[in-house]
């Protein structure tokens, strides 16, 4: 194959990721994190360029005649729950497990793309290879991905590495989230006067609840809205003259976040207004040579329901790390030696080689 012994890139990516789990790194404040990165990479001799919190790898070798490939992994943590039963900053190895905050989402991927992607570097590849270490990712944040993403060359297709057991998702719900506000008019509630803000919101609410969109998608299923926050009111004795409530929207790759909200506010009476719609669904075509490759060794292309990275890229790409989703997000999150022992080979085999 090549000549790196591969448990030295275990042991090494190990190392790597114990190391991280020790050093706190939610989202906007990565930089200490990005620091442990750095000084791996510059220790082996690996160039890198730092944006932020963000390492970028392999722009000094760019040729503009060939495609390029984007390997992407993030460095950030959600902030751990208080149903830890360990220490989440204290990386402990059980048998085959190794516990600590960030080593399933997004730990594991981040450290065995590395070590792929030096694997990758010893042998002329047809195409072009960056990495990119991001920041803010469990936020969507402007100082992640989408601060790289103008100073890369152009891509044609990226691989981000997230908890997907190894399997290829090729597509993945897109995120928007919605203020609502639906209106009444103030009254005592002893008489009758008013205008109760709730009894409207209520209303629509049951449509947000029950409403199903026609397209729906092979991989993706439904879009799913979901009604998560509501307030109203003052005192026990005032009929609310505003209700407000939140709905978390997951699209699927047949709707735009644009065209949803159109269709939404066409269709309640309360007042809708979206966070944000930058956060799109995203998908790959089944017969791109990424995908193909994936399914010729083996792997299962599924949908995802999970945001990440890719909501941000404008090109195609392709999710795919070794762990579980399942496990992110939890108290006493997880990875498997196993399943990092896979993970560097099984990247390097559908890398290596391969023609886009």
């Amino acid at each position: 194959m090549i000549a790196m012994d591969r448990e030295v890139l275990l042991d090494e990516a190990v190392a790597l990721l114990r190391r991280l789990i020790e050093t706190p790194r939610l989202s906007r404040h990565e930089g200490e994190a990005a620091d442990v990165l750095e000084g791996f990479l510059r220790g082996r001799g690996l160039a890198c360029e730092r944006i932020g919190s963000n390492l970028v790898l392999g722009l000094e070798r760019h040729d503009d005649s060939l495609p390029t490939l984007l390997l992407c992994a993030h460095i950030d943590t959600v902030k751990p729950t208080t149903a830890w039963t360990r220490e989440p900053y204290v990386p402990s190895l059980e048998g085959e497990a190794l516990y600590g905050i960030g080593a399933n989402d997004d730990g594991a991927s981040l450290v065995c793309l590395l070590q792929a992607y030096r694997m990758l570097l010893q042998s002329k590849q047809p195409y072009n290879l960056l990495l990119a270490l991001t920041a803010e990712e469990e936020v969507s944040g402007k100082g992640g991905i989408e601060s790289v993403l103008p100073l890369l060359p152009r891509v044609d297709v990226a691989l981000v590495g997230e908890p997907t057991a190894m399997q290829p998702a090729i597509a993945e719900k897109g995120l928007m989230v919605l203020d609502v506000t639906a209106k009444g008019k103030a009254g005592h509630a002893a008489r009758q006067e008013g205008d109760n803000a709730i009894y409207h919101a209520i209303d629509d609410m049951q449509w947000f609840r029950t409403y199903q969109f026609p397209k729906q998608s092979p991989l993706l299923g439904a879009v799913k809205m979901t009604v998560t926050v509501v307030s109203a009111g003052t005192q026990h004795n005032v009929i609310p003259s505003e209700c407000q409530f939140t709905v978390d929207v997951r699209s699927n790759e047949l709707y735009s976040n644009e065209e949803l909200l159109s269709l939404i506010t066409q269709s309640v009476k309360s007042e809708v207004k979206a966070r944000s719609t930058r956060l799109g669904s995203s998908s790959i075509s089944p017969s791109h040579p990424l995908v193909r490759r994936t399914v010729e060794l083996g792997g299962k292309p599924f949908g995802s329901p999970t945001l990440s990275d890719q909501a941000l890229l404008p090109f195609p790409s392709l999710k795919l790390g070794p762990g579980d989703s399942r496990r992110s997000h939890t108290a006493d999150e997880y990875i498997l030696l196993q399943e990092l022992r896979q993970a560097i080979p099984c990247y390097y085999r559908l890398l290596d080689g391969l023609s886009l």
